[in-house]
């Protein structure tokens, strides 16, 4: 169990290594960003995206709008791997270090610095059922929005926080639903 008081920095840890990725390639941000956004939108927020397929598991990361296209991998494995040696044990779970990656990431990038709810636990299993697909809104008047979000960009900062807040808290396991995985790539 790691000490109480380093699990705390365990978040600088993520961010240095964010800003570390993002300098060697400026896009590394928006994947990160995008990672977080998969992960969210199948099962809810649990670092299902990140687990590998198996002989008897077929998950979210090989589904056709992930598949060559997702990325960020090898970066979430590299803060799970530092975070875990600087916490002195596995107690940071990959959703909520996929969840801080993003905002760091946004944060990076020059948006908003928005606060991340953590105690997300992570998934055991990210089966990915066929049929699933993202809900699609009614192709409102999209042009209207770009427009007015062009001529307030504090209002679209504001709204960008508050819904990445909103969709980091989609159906997240907490407590004893879910574990915490020592390498993201595995249920065990």
């Amino acid at each position: 169990m790691a000490n109480k008081k380093t699990k705390p920095y365990a978040w600088d840890v993520i961010k240095e290594i964010v800003e570390e990725a993002i300098a060697a390639e400026p896009r590394m941000g928006a994947s990160l960003l995008r990672l977080h956004f998969h992960d969210c939108f199948v099962n809810g927020c649990d670092g299902s995206i990140l687990l590998d397929d198996t002989p008897t598991f077929t998950g979210e990361k090989t589904a056709g709008p992930n598949n060559n296209s997702v990325r960020g991998y090898d970066v979430i494995d590299q803060i799970k791997m530092e975070v875990n040696t600087f916490c002195l044990g596995n107690v940071v779970s990959c959703a909520d270090i996929v969840a801080v990656a993003a905002r760091d990431s946004v944060f990076a990038l020059g948006g908003p610095y928005y606060q991340v709810l953590l105690g997300r636990r992570d998934s055991t299993t990210a089966v990915l059922h066929a049929d699933q697909e993202l809900f699609k809104g009614d192709g409102g008047d999209v042009e209207d929005l770009v427009q007015f979000y062009s001529e307030n960009v504090d209002e679209f900062w504001g709204d960008f926080g508050d819904a990445m807040i909103r969709m980091g808290n989609l159906s997240p396991l907490m407590g004893e639903d879910g574990v915490i995985r020592e390498n993201c790539r595995l249920t065990s």
